[in-house]
């Protein structure tokens, strides 16, 4: 899974579905600019939501507009700004993501989700110890929440500080056991650290949890191959494949934190013959690739 893009599923679109609605003005108020001010508001939180369903459906650039203009009709409404600054996030404008973070922080300093989406900013700078800070700060506020604790052991581990890492991402498994995408993370760690049956281990764990992992499952495949396992591991490769290509990628996998050791024999797996031929064959469209986050 993308390790570090999880602001459209997680943080923008689902909050918003449970924005509260601008109360309507009281009748005998005759303040004629208070009546407009609450009609504005409410014009922006309806702009805010068609935003965030146009992100749900990945249009980007058709939603950013909507929210720019909703940060401006309903201008004290934190989710409006965390809205806006997650879709400044997707089109890497990241100062304007960052200042949007810290505007919808300044109204609602006690909303973890913020924290964390500034921590999603700067990791996509690499300012991982940066990251570091604002998860952590997050996590004060919102202590059991897996994505916060699997962003903050992701941070760790391209610090280089694994112990660390290993213990962030046994954290998010320990409050949701289904959390594939920790137990992932172990095993690419495990891997490169010469530890190949505890990796194993790992990705099949992940894969007992969700069949249509492509990331473990491939993972899994190149490790069993070069064991020895061959059928085995061409077998699995060619299902990962087929649920998600992109795999077959190594600027994807690198991106994804697979370490020298993994992409170099998946480099040499993915130029097997059985595993050209698999590439030549469509997706399994009826899969959905990955958990989102993700990245």
């Amino acid at each position: 899974m993308p390790k570090h893009v999880r602001l459209i599923s997680f943080l923008m679109v689902c909050s918003l579905w449970s924005m509260p609605k601008a109360a309507n003005a009281q009748a005998l108020i005759p303040h004629t600019l208070q009546l407009d001010g609450t009609k504005l508001e409410k014009q922006g939180l309806s702009l805010a939501q068609e935003a965030a369903q146009l992100a749900q459906f990945q249009q980007v650039e058709l939603a950013l507009p909507r929210a720019r203009l909703a940060s401006q009709l309903a201008p004290k409404n934190d989710k409006v700004w965390l809205l806006l600054g997650g879709l400044q996030l997707q089109t890497k404008e990241f100062d304007g993501a960052i200042a949007s973070f810290k505007k919808a922080q300044s109204i609602n300093p006690k909303n973890g989700d913020i924290l964390f989406a500034l921590g999603s900013a700067n990791f996509q700078q690499k300012n991982y110890q940066a990251a570091v800070v604002n998860y952590q700060e997050g996590l004060k506020l919102k202590p059991n929440d897996p994505e916060g604790l699997f962003d903050l052991g992701n941070a760790y581990y391209l610090l280089g500080k694994l112990p660390d890492a290993i213990a962030q991402y046994d954290k998010a498994v320990s409050q949701d056991k289904k959390f594939w995408p920790a137990l992932n993370n172990i095993g690419l760690i495990n891997y490169e650290q010469g530890n190949t049956s505890e990796a194993i281990k790992r990705w099949q764990s992940a894969i007992t949890l969700d069949k249509q992992a492509a990331e473990p499952l491939l993972a899994l495949a190149v490790a069993l191959y070069t064991k020895g396992d061959s059928q085995q591991g061409l077998t699995m490769g060619e299902a990962a494949l087929r649920i998600d290509q992109r795999y077959a990628n190594l600027n994807f996998l690198k991106e994804n934190l697979w370490g020298d050791r993994l992409l170099s024999d998946t480099k040499k797996f993915l130029e097997l013959p059985r595993i050209q031929a698999a590439l030549q064959q469509p997706e399994n469209s009826s899969s959905a690739p990955g958990k989102q986050p993700t990245q």
